[in-house]
């Protein structure tokens, strides 16, 4: 389970036509800076207009889950993003000049050999994963499907499937490991009942539905007569079927690939939920109404959750920045260098961490009997991480000085003490020109707010 974020190393396109359209297109992953999250873009359309991958933007469920924003819609998402999801890749943009991505071979296979192709980036930020703390449950009694998440410090998905086949029967699949998606969930094509499949077609679906993409289910004799009428259906010279099994007599990829391909879709819809998860997921005849249904139940506890601008922080994982990190960027010593970790940088956002110890020089004399941090110390503290992220805009960060130019709006909510663990944020107000640095600050104590202020720095070459 990766702790970084992740995108790809380079551009990298696949093309085929699209299952329920028919139309081919072209689809392009594209590198993204952390925190950007899956988009798909229609450069096909006039504007370009991008489409976030967010479960609120689900419109239709008809065999599939199709997304649509800023007037434009995209089918079909949740292959694309199983792969995605299944290599724990966190920000692509996904440009796609059809209506729809390639059905390739009715699995994810064929995006994940893409992928891995290229090669995948590690980020210098965390993953924002959402911790399941408290069992998760939705339920469609008339359909019979049950999905739950349940408390689990990794990403493990199980499903059963059972439609009253003799073909079929009961079938489980589970994941346990991310690194068991690429051999063993990621090969494992669509499907569909012989009995669906000329509904589908009236209804005006699956026109790039072939034999050579999805798995057709026969669980009843068919007369040689309507074998005739489904080769004409599907452009076929011939189609045969033995008994009760597979339509052209396909042969599976594993006994066990339609409960395999059921999970696949269920990662595939849940990455719209926004944000990887940690926890254990338990879906009882899964579909995609039911993924989005519980996804968006998923969506809404972590909205209740979540304190606005409040930076997790788990001091298990590994930090982008450790001390000594720290000390080879700022020029700051004992007792001034204030900073323990950061453990979130990106292009205008940097998070640092400071653990308050009673050790600290200054507590001799504020107050004796009473220890509180200095709020001075609190702002330099701050203005410490804002200067991490100010020279992580120039190369060869170590050949610059930070200056102090100035602080607005500072607020002070509550003290500060020893045994207190504060995470800075600090957000650039607007990119930085000739060399100067505005940025927002605020400081955190076990999710509350203690402090916030506005800076400017000023960024100077060493040997100007």
């Amino acid at each position: 389970m990766n702790y970084k974020q992740h995108t790809i190393k380079s551009p990298v396109t696949v093309s085929g036509v699209g299952l329920h359209t028919g139309v081919v297109s072209n689809m392009t992953f594209k590198p993204a800076a952390a925190n950007h999250g899956y988009k798909f873009q229609r450069i096909d359309l006039e504007g370009q207009p991008i489409v976030n991958v967010d479960v609120d933007n689900v419109v239709d469920l008809s065999r599939g889950t199709t997304i649509e924003q800023n007037g434009a819609r995209v089918n079909t998402v949740e292959h694309t993003l199983a792969a995605l999801v299944g290599l724990q890749i966190d920000n692509v943009l996904i440009e796609l000049d059809g209506p729809e991505p390639p059905i390739m071979d009715g699995s994810s296979i064929e995006f994940v050999k893409a992928l891995l192709s290229v090669g995948l980036q590690e980020q210098n930020a965390l993953r924002n994963y959402f911790e399941i703390t408290e069992g998760v449950s939705y339920k469609d009694e008339k359909r019979g499907v049950e999905i739950a998440a349940l408390p689990l410090d990794d990403y493990r998905l199980t499903v059963m499937v059972d439609y009253n086949s003799p073909v079929l029967g009961s079938q489980h699949a589970s994941i346990t490991d991310m690194s068991q998606f690429e051999e063993q969930i990621a090969p494992c094509r669509t499907f569909c009942f012989l009995h669906e499949l000329e509904a589908l077609y009236k209804q005006n679906l699956i026109k790039g539905g072939d034999l050579d993409n999805a798995i057709v289910i026969v669980d009843r004799v068919v007369e040689d007569g309507e074998l005739s009428y489904l080769a004409d259906l599907l452009g076929k010279k011939k189609v045969t079927v033995e008994e009760e099994g597979i339509l052209n007599n396909t042969e599976l990829r594993f006994k066990n690939e339609m409960a395999r391909h059921k999970l696949l879709d269920l990662m595939g819809d849940l990455a719209l939920i926004g944000r990887p998860i940690k926890g254990q997921i338990l879906a009882a005849r899964p579909g995609h109404a039911a993924n989005i249904a519980f996804a968006k139940r998923v969506k809404k506890l972590i909205q209740e959750a979540s304190i606005k601008n409040v930076p997790t922080y788990d001091p298990k994982k590994p930090p982008v920045m450790d001390i000594n990190q720290i000390a080879a960027t700022l020029p700051h010593r004992y007792p001034f260098l204030l900073i323990d970790k950061i453990i979130h940088l990106d292009e205008t956002t940097v998070t640092g961490v400071k653990n308050v110890t009673m050790n600290e020089p200054f507590f001799q004399g504020h107050f004796p009997g009473n220890p509180v941090l200095p709020g001075v110390i609190q702002i330099e503290a701050m203005a410490q991480t804002g200067g991490i992220l100010v020279l992580n805009t120039v190369e060869n960060p170590e050949d610059y000085w930070t200056y102090f130019l100035g602080i607005d709006r500072c607020r002070f909510k509550r003290k500060v003490i020893p045994g207190d663990t504060i995470i800075f944020k600090c957000e650039l107000l607007a990119p930085v020109k000739r060399g100067i640095a505005k940025m927002s600050g605020q400081a955190f104590v076990g999710g509350q707010l203690v402090m916030e202020a506005e800076m400017s720095a000023s960024i100077v070459k060493k040997d100007a």
